[in-house]
C-alpha cells in the first residue's frame, strides 16, 4: 500500500509540523523520517515556471520553507528578487565567514504536469516500492532535504571557508533565477554542485540549448491561381530541406567524444502554416531545437541558419526571420583537471560524464565557480508523469555531499 508524507502547506507550520514515519531499514544512518516529511512539503506546493503566463507560478512558497530549514542551522538568508512579472525569489544562505568554499545550488521550480497521466496526487508525496513519487521530486526538490539532512550535526566554527546553498527560481523555464544571482552576489574563487538528477554520476559537460522559430511570409490566393499568391507553405519546403542539409555540415565539421550523441543535433519540432487546403498559404513557422557543442557559438549558429533560410528562399519572392523562442543556455564545458571534478570522482568512484540536457552550470562558470552536476534521481524520470527519486539514493548522495564541505569547507 502507498504510504502518504504530505500535509496541507503552511509556511509557519513547517518548523513545527513533524510526520512520524518508522525508520527505513536501509537508512540506519539517516533520519529517513525527517527527509520525507520535508520533501513532501516542498513536493505540496506548487512552483511550476512556465512561459505561458497561465500555468506560470511564484516559488516563494518552496523557497521560504528552505529558508526556514536553513535558518533553523545557523544560516544567513540573503533574498534575491527574480524580475519576471510575478513574485519569483532566489535564496541565498550562508553558513561559516570568510570567503566561500563550496556553493551547493539547486532550482525550486518544476515543469507544468498533467495530472490525469499520474496514479497518484502529484503533489502529494507518495511512497511506492522505494520510490518517494511526486512532482519535482528527482527534478529537483529531493536536492535539498539531502543537503539539510548532510548539515545535520555539523560545527558552524569548524568552517575555514564559507558553505552556500543557492535555491534558485524559473530553471525549467527561462533561467532568470541564476541570471539574477549574477549581479546580486559575488561567489568567485567557489566550487559549485548542482543537485540536477544524474543518478548519482558526476557530470562535467552539458550542451548548450537553441530554440529557434523561422517564419515565411508570402502573399495569399486563390488555389486555382498558382500565379495569384505566394505560397510561404512551399518556401517552408525549401527551408527544411536546407536546413537538414545544413545540419548534416554541422555534425561534419563539429565533434565531441565525450558525448552519446557526439555531433551537434537538430530537431524540427513544430510546423503551421496556411488556413485552408483552397487558400494560398500567406505565412509559415517552424520551431527548431539545437543542441550545440561547447566549440560552438550560439550567435554564429543563428547567423549561419539565417544564411541558410535566405539562400533557400533567393529569388521567390518569399521574406523570412530567424529568433529565438528564448535566449538559450550556454553549453557546460568543465576541465577534467579541475579540482572540483576530481574530488567528486574520488567520492562516487566514477569519471565525470555528460549529457545533452541544460543546467545552471554554466551560469555558474561565468561567476567564477569550477562547477560539477551530481544529484540522486534520474533525468529519465523527470518531467513526465509519476516522477519519483529512488530511496536508495539518499544514503549515498548525502556521503557525497558531506564530503564536499568536508574537503572545500573544513579543511
Amino acid at each position: 500500500m502507498a504510504t502518504e508524507y504530505a500535509s496541507p502547506y503552511n509556511v509557519a507550520d513547517a518548523a513545527s509540523h513533524r510526520i512520524r514515519i518508522p525508520p527505513h531499514p536501509r537508512m540506519s544512518s539517516l533520519d529517513y523520517s525527517r527527509i520525507a516529511h520535508q520533501l513532501g512539503r516542498l513536493v505540496a506546493v506548487p512552483s511550476v515556471s512556465s512561459h505561458d503566463p497561465r500555468l506560470d507560478c511564484s516559488n516563494r512558497g518552496v523557497a521560504e520553507l528552505i529558508a526556514i530549514w536553513l535558518e533553523e542551522l545557523g544560516f544567513r538568508v540573503e533574498w534575491v528578487p527574480v524580475q519576471r512579472g510575478i513574485d519569483k525569489v532566489d535564496v541565498v544562505a550562508t553558513l561559516g565567514y570568510g570567503e566561500p568554499g563550496l556553493v551547493l545550488s539547486g532550482h525550486t521550480d518544476t515543469v507544468p504536469c498533467d495530472e490525469h497521466g499520474w496514479d497518484s496526487d502529484p503533489f502529494r508525496l507518495t511512497e511506492r516500492d522505494g520510490r518517494l513519487v511526486g512532482l519535482g521530486a528527482a527534478d529537483m526538490k529531493a536536492f535539498f532535504p539531502l543537503v539539510l539532512e548532510s548539515l545535520q550535526g555539523l560545527n558552524p566554527d569548524r568552517l575555514r571557508r564559507s558553505l552556500v546553498v543557492c535555491a534558485t527560481a524559473d530553471e525549467e523555464s527561462s533561467m532568470a533565477g541564476v541570471k539574477a544571482l549574477q549581479s546580486a552576489v559575488d561567489l568567485r574563487g567557489a566550487r559549485a554542485l548542482i543537485g540536477e538528477p544524474t543518478g548519482l554520476r558526476p557530470i562535467r559537460a552539458h550542451k548548450g540549448v537553441m530554440m529557434e522559430v523561422i517564419r515565411i511570409f508570402g502573399r495569399s490566393g486563390h488555389a486555382s491561381d498558382p500565379a495569384s499568391g505566394r505560397s510561404a507553405l512551399e518556401g517552408m519546403n525549401r527551408v527544411i530541406t536546407a536546413l537538414l542539409a545544413w545540419r548534416e555540415e554541422l555534425q561534419r565539421r563539429f565533434r565531441d567524444e565525450a558525448f552519446a550523441v557526439q555531433v551537434p543535433t537538430m530537431n524540427l519540432g513544430h510546423v503551421h502554416g496556411g488556413e485552408s487546403a483552397n487558400k494560398i498559404c500567406a505565412e509559415c513557422e517552424l520551431h527548431v531545437d539545437l543542441r550545440i557543442l561547447s566549440a560552438m557559438q550560439a550567435d554564429d549558429i543563428r547567423a549561419e541558419m539565417r544564411e541558410v533560410v535566405g539562400a533557400a528562399l533567393r529569388d521567390t519572392g518569399l521574406t523570412a526571420e530567424v529568433e529565438p523562442l528564448f535566449e538559450g543556455v550556454p553549453p557546460l564545458d568543465t576541465d577534467p583537471r579541475a579540482e572540483v571534478v576530481q574530488v567528486a570522482e574520488a567520492l562516487t568512484g566514477k569519471i565525470a560524464g555528460s549529457v545533452a540536457f541544460g543546467t545552471e552550470g554554466p551560469y555558474l562558470q561565468q561567476m567564477g565557480l569550477e562547477t560539477i552536476v551530481l544529484g540522486a534521481g534520474d533525468i529519465a524520470r523527470a518531467h513526465q508523469p509519476n516522477e519519483y527519486v529512488p530511496v536508495a539514493h539518499f544514503e549515498p548522495m548525502v556521503k557525497v555531499l558531506k564530503g564536499m564541505i568536508e574537503h572545500f569547507c573544513l579543511r
